[in-house]
């Protein structure tokens, strides 16, 4: 016992702040999935069923649009309970109907992968909103947008900025924690948890590097998401 309370203590010590936050903090979960709900019921409903908020423009398939916010809000709300997984014991094992599987752990591989690279896309995609929509609107760079037959590219812009790229990159910021706690949770030995870390800070950078560029240099088409 004493053996085992040192080892725990050694590990603890040479921790650092953010791994000590990670390993005890489950509520980045629990703030993601009401994030999850709130975006999803009050913002992609509501657009799919009202139309949409801000009246910054018209849309030149407003029935395409309203199918995908409806789509888009039920992803929402599935990846929500996904972040809830993270932290809850029925995220880590089969469920019992499923044949062959059932209460067998799930390989941490399967969950931490999925989500960090989606992790990965929210933030990238909320970095590059907000850099690329004050650029925008500080006139130094056009912004070019398709799918719309009247547009105020100002407005909209503003409520970009003041709300749907801020819910992108705290989503990915809450996503990322809880995938943290999960990798401590699961076992993750701390030089491979680093090793991830900063594996993922590399490919985040690059990503929303390549995002900004996209829109600055023109060539958003083929990598829009």
């Amino acid at each position: 016992m004493d053996k085992d309370h040192t080892s725990v203590t050694s590990t603890t010590q040479v921790m650092n702040a953010f791994e000590r936050f990670t390993m005890r903090s489950v509520w980045p979960a629990y703030a993601g999935f009401c994030w999850a709900l709130l975006y999803a019921v009050f913002v992609r409903f509501y657009e799919a069923a009202a139309g949409i908020i801000g009246g910054y423009g018209q849309l030149s398939n407003p029935k395409g649009f309203s199918m995908a916010s409806y789509g888009a809000g039920v992803l929402i709300i599935i990846c929500g309970f996904i972040l809830l997984g993270l932290v809850k014991p029925w995220g880590l094992t089969v469920p019992a109907w499923v044949p062959h599987f059932r209460r067998k752990r799930i390989p941490r591989q399967l969950i931490l992968i999925p989500t960090l690279f989606s992790t990965s896309i929210l933030i990238a995609h909320g970095t590059t909103g907000i850099v690329t929509k004050t650029l925008f609107l500080v006139g130094a760079i056009p912004l070019e947008l398709k799918g719309w037959a009247v547009i105020d590219k100002e407005r909209l812009a503003i409520w970009d900025l003041i709300f749907y790229e801020p819910w992108f990159l705290i989503m990915g910021i809450m996503s990322g924690l809880a995938a943290a706690h999960y990798a401590h949770a699961s076992g993750v030995m701390l030089p491979r948890f680093r090793l991830w870390m900063i594996r993922f800070v590399v490919i985040v950078s690059l990503l929303t590097l390549l995002l900004i560029a996209s829109i600055v240099f023109d060539f958003s088409d083929i990598l829009s998401f």
